[in-house]
């Protein structure tokens, strides 16, 4: 076989793939990025709208057993890296009762996770993060850290 009966690429060709491929993933890659600061934002949403649920839910029924003692704490009894594992104790009621969320998140200090100092609750994303006081059985955005803005996190949570 001779070599002008192969069949084969020339270099041009594969540039021109290369080409296309770099531009391709010039366009991609920046979209992927903002994909993924949205699906992060959407799981901290998702989680504060829950957590304010369980909150609503269990003040409804420490008024229907009688008991008036307002939720000061959602980690009274922590599991070691969880956030939102149980409600304070308002006076005997077992810790598998008072589950503030069927499946607690990761606590820390990363991207799309919540942390906790006293009573104040960061919702952590962009190297930043929004933060929330718990008062009057109410989780109420307060605040923000490092790279954020109330107005950012007013924009994210819409109170």
């Amino acid at each position: 076989m001779s070599l002008q009966n192969r069949k084969a690429f020339t270099m041009l060709e594969l540039i021109f793939v290369i080409v296309v491929i770099g531009i391709l993933s010039a366009v991609a890659i920046p979209k992927f990025a903002l994909t993924r600061d949205s699906a992060v934002q959407s799981k901290m949403r998702t989680t504060l709208a829950a957590v304010r649920s369980s909150i609503a839910t269990e003040s409804q029924k420490r008024i229907l057993r009688g008991i008036f003692v307002g939720i000061t704490d959602l980690d009274a009894d922590p599991v070691p890296g969880r956030m939102f594992t149980t409600f304070n104790d308002p006076g005997g009621i077992p810790a598998a009762q008072r589950a503030v969320l069927q499946y607690p998140v990761q606590g820390g200090n990363g991207d799309g996770q919540w942390s906790k100092a006293d009573a104040v609750y960061t919702a952590n994303f962009n190297s930043g993060g929004c933060q929330f006081t718990l008062a009057n059985n109410r989780l109420t955005l307060t605040g923000f850290t490092s790279n954020m803005t109330l107005a950012r996190c007013q924009q994210i949570f819409e109170n």
